[in-house]
């Protein structure tokens, strides 16, 4: 199905895609949250029109939406593909420098003259498979944004091949590019009507033949201590420090379990992410994971719990606590549709990978709009160390996994 010497163009699209900064922000209330996301995504509706997929535009949301018409007569199932144009507020995406490290060989690789910026083998269990690979790192200096440019350079390169090959047999294929993923918005303002497809598949998997159909189930907790401030000088009796509350609070939690670094598998966790305060008033942000929608309730019950014995402790003081449901497990919605994940496992057989079937410890686009109305799993991308200096792909894992859309998209018109 797939040419063997066809020139992939999936490598250079991806070097000048994490070029740009294009960095979302928590803190931000605008959509997409920053603006500075929209010069990528005007470009690439650009690159769309040039391979020839002329509908394509920007909407007033930032999405970036395509169509590839269907090249067969029979009604086949509408399926979109989707990666997100936004990289991590963790780390700096700016100034993106990356290094190709030809032909590894195996071992520790040194992504830049900083000894304490390594890609340790040990660690890395997956180089084990990348020898001869050719791997791309950053310069130690920021991110290299392969969650997710190096998805939407595989969707446009996928595209590419379709355009160029009309021998391959497909359905029509939507094309999407999101902003705001990577602080749990890429699908807020994503209307699933007007996409139009039936099934769709997220490109912002990591390792090479992952298939992901279950996700957290994920809620944000906010609790606010409110203590009583009064002039240091003439405090004694009257003061009711909320730093003081929140450290009691904080100390109170589990020390052994229900933390992301006590928990693996398919264990939840409950996660402080942030606090904020002054003598009057402290916030502390917390998100709350697990496979299961009932073990959320049980996790917040836990910590109100907490909350009204912290507050016991320091008369005087209160407190405030709110749930935000983020997004739910996509694995209940995706098992009414078994042809969606049968697929994309043939896809992988096809081209002689071993599928992994796993559960990500995470949440995607995907979550959502599986309950928007539109079943979305996982597939790979190829990166690693997502939202750290030390994150890597190999070029032969792009390739592959345009291979697979390609594959993928053959197998829904059989």
């Amino acid at each position: 199905m797939f040419e063997d010497n066809y020139q992939f163009t999936v490598t250079d699209r991806f070097l000048k895609y994490v070029k740009y900064d294009t960095q979302s922000n928590e803190d931000s209330e605008t959509f997409p949250s920053d603006p500075k996301q929209l010069e990528l995504s005007k470009d690439l509706v650009t690159e769309l029109k040039e391979i020839g997929l002329h509908d394509a535009h920007m909407d007033e949301n930032g999405y970036v939406i395509a169509t590839l018409p269907s090249n067969v007569e029979k009604d086949v199932p509408v399926i979109g593909f989707i990666a997100h144009v936004d990289t991590s507020p963790a780390v700096s995406g700016k100034n993106v420098n990356p290094q190709i490290h030809k032909n590894y060989e195996g071992g520790d690789i040194i992504v830049s003259d900083n000894p304490k910026v390594v890609i340790e083998a040990s660690k890395n269990p997956e180089l084990q498979d990348m020898k001869g690979f050719d791997i791309i790192t950053t310069d130690g200096t920021t991110l290299l944004g392969a969650d997710d440019k190096a998805g939407v350079a595989e969707i446009m390169d996928a595209m590419n091949y379709l355009i160029n090959h009309p021998e391959v047999k497909h359905g029509t294929i939507k094309v999407c590019f999101t902003p705001d993923e990577e602080v749990g918005r890429g699908a807020e303002k994503f209307d699933v009507e007007k996409f139009g497809a039936k099934f769709a598949y997220t490109i912002d998997g990591s390792t090479l033949g992952e298939v992901e159909t279950e996700t957290f189930s994920a809620d944000a907790v906010v609790i606010t201590f409110h203590g009583i401030n009064v002039h240091p000088g003439y405090a004694k009796g009257k003061m009711v420090n909320s730093l003081k509350v929140s450290s009691f609070f904080m100390e109170s939690l589990p020390k052994d379990r229900l933390s992301p670094e006590t928990t693996e598998a398919r264990e939840g966790y409950v996660h402080c992410v942030s606090i904020n305060g002054n003598e009057e008033k402290s916030v502390l942000k917390f998100i709350i994971r697990d496979f299961i929608n009932e073990k959320l309730v049980e996790y917040e019950d836990l910590l109100k719990d907490l909350c009204e014995k912290t507050v016991s402790h320091f008369p005087g003081s209160k407190f405030e606590f709110e749930i935000i449901e983020q997004y739910r497990n996509m694995k209940n919605v995706l098992d009414q549709h078994p042809e969606i994940e049968i697929n994309a496992v043939e896809a992988l057989s096809r081209l002689n990978i071993k599928p992994i079937q796993s559960a990500i410890r995470g949440g995607t686009d995907g979550s959502r709009l599986s309950y928007m109305g539109l079943p979305t799993p996982n597939l790979f991308a190829g990166g690693h160390n997502f939202h750290a200096v030390t994150e890597y792909v190999a070029i032969q894992d792009m390739e592959m996994a345009v291979r697979n859309i390609v594959t993928l998209s053959g197998i829904w018109a059989e």
